[in-house]
């Protein structure tokens, strides 16, 4: 979790039924050999999203991260973008020991790919789970759109979380964004859809229901579910999509503010009450 901003609630609604269709596309052998002997269990990293939120922001249970960068060649993200969401970790967790693996895989060669495609690549790819007090982020940067979108439409995904400790990057959708824009920096659209996503598998806004009613945010979007309502935070559904990212990262370095938004004041209570920082 530094993520198509649009706020036409049907197709937020689309995305979200979407997200939730993949708690179903987990493999019927949670075990399995790797090769060498070794049983490799992926049934804690098989969850739904929202569900290790508290692994992310604690260290009762995982003390270390790592994080798996699932990346198609030709769109291999940025070093800058990894270092915002690095420091970004650092800054909301209580995690010190914090690691980076690169995957390079290829590409699907098709112009969009549907989440059951992304989640059936992640089981052939991933090869870090979690083991012991490691805990394991697997982040796929994709080549491919979000289905049904198209690069000539004004407003496509940027990013997208299916699963507990996995998150997809558009980064054919930031790239076009970026062509549109002479004041955003491709890594900053990059940085800024990483961290948004973050921030949904902290468990940001809502998201698992387990969770929303221990520790409840009082500032949900009633427009656009497990999104905050707060001007200005990182969680606003605006930062998922691609016209109004560019819209309020534009408008932000207007008033001379960093184009990426912080976190707001509801956010981060909740984050800190779950202990995170």
């Amino acid at each position: 979790m530094r993520t198509k901003l649009r706020y036409c609630y049907a197709m937020k609604k689309k995305l979200f039924l979407l997200l939730g269709l993949l708690v179903l596309l987990a493999p019927q052998c949670s075990r399995d050999d790797d090769g060498g002997g070794t049983t490799i269990d992926r049934t804690a990293n098989l969850r739904s999203t929202g569900e290790s939120a508290l692994d992310f922001l604690t260290n009762s249970t995982f003390d270390r991260l790592v994080v798996e960068l699932a990346f198609v060649p030709s769109v291999r993200p940025t070093d800058a973008a990894i270092d915002d969401l690095r420091d970004f970790l650092l800054e909301r967790t209580q995690k010190t020991d914090i690691s980076f693996e690169f995957l390079p895989v290829e590409s699907s060669g098709e112009l969009e790919e549907t989440l059951q495609e992304i989640a059936q690549k992640e089981n052939d790819n991933r090869t870090a789970y979690n083991n012991g007090s490691t805990l394991t982020l697997y982040i796929y940067f994709t080549d491919a759109l979000a289905e049904g979108d198209s690069e000539n439409t004004e407003s496509i995904t940027l990013g997208a979380v299916y699963r507990n400790t996995s998150m997809v990057i558009y980064q054919r959708a930031i790239r076009a964004l970026a062509s549109r824009t002479t004041l955003v920096s491709r890594e900053e659209l990059e940085a800024a859809t990483l961290m948004h996503e973050m921030g949904h598998l902290f468990g940001l806004v809502n998201l698992d229901a387990a969770l929303a009613e221990t520790f409840p945010h009082n500032l949900e979007d009633p427009a656009a579910n497990n999104h905050c309502d707060e001007e200005g935070c990182l969680m606003q559904a605006s930062l998922e999509f691609s016209s109004s990212a560019k819209k309020v990262m534009e408008g932000r370095m207007a008033k001379g503010q960093q184009p990426i938004p912080d976190l707001g004041p509801e956010c981060l209570r909740v984050l800190a009450s779950m202990g995170g920082r």
